[in-house]
């Protein structure tokens, strides 16, 4: 299929609902088997293809039309990768509760899953940008250079950033990180 876009330059106009619907028809399908390919989990794929293209209407404004199917296969692949290695923690702590589950009282149990909701509530608040850098650190265990350089931005930038998620945790949560 032959992409063709009347809108003006390579960079600097944001994409237009035309344009995108285009990118999304032309390439939603091989995307979606990339990352069936990539996590083995059909609705996994659906759903990280969809946040996919929602990363690229989010950034419409500073996409380069020449890289779109780059853009779109980096930001697929990162976000595959943090989903899997969120759900690799989340097995690790779980299996060490079932280990652990027998010795602890059940009051203990729905106060360790309460904090846990409420920790990942928080998260889900935080700024997108402190989000990302601590995740990014915590779960992936980038160093901030490598989080600077993986992000486009200055290795400052990631220490305010994660700055103000520590920030957020700390009051949110009342405990020191």
């Amino acid at each position: 299929m032959l992409l063709s876009f009347a809108a003006g330059g390579d960079k600097g106009d944001a994409l237009s609902p035309d344009e995108y619907r285009t990118y999304f028809e032309t390439y939603y399908g091989a995307i979606r088997n990339y990352l069936y390919f990539k996590t083995g989990d059909d609705g996994m794929a659906e759903d990280i293809a969809q946040d996919t293209f929602v990363k690229l209407w989010e950034n419409r404004h500073k996409i380069e039309r020449k890289t779109v199917k780059s853009y779109l296969y980096t930001i697929a692949g990162n976000l595959a990768i943090n989903q899997l290695k969120r759900q690799q923690l989340q097995y690790k702590f779980m299996n060490q509760v079932e280990i652990h589950q027998e010795n602890l009282d059940p009051d203990y149990l729905l106060r360790m899953k309460e904090f846990d909701a409420k920790l990942q509530r928080v998260i889900a608040s935080m700024p997108e940008g402190s989000r990302e850098v601590f995740l990014m650190n915590r779960l992936e265990d980038l160093k901030y250079r490598e989080i600077a350089e993986r992000l486009g931005i200055t290795v400052k930038a990631v220490e305010k950033r994660m700055s103000k998620a520590l920030q957020i945790l700390r009051e949110k949560l009342n405990i020191e990180v």
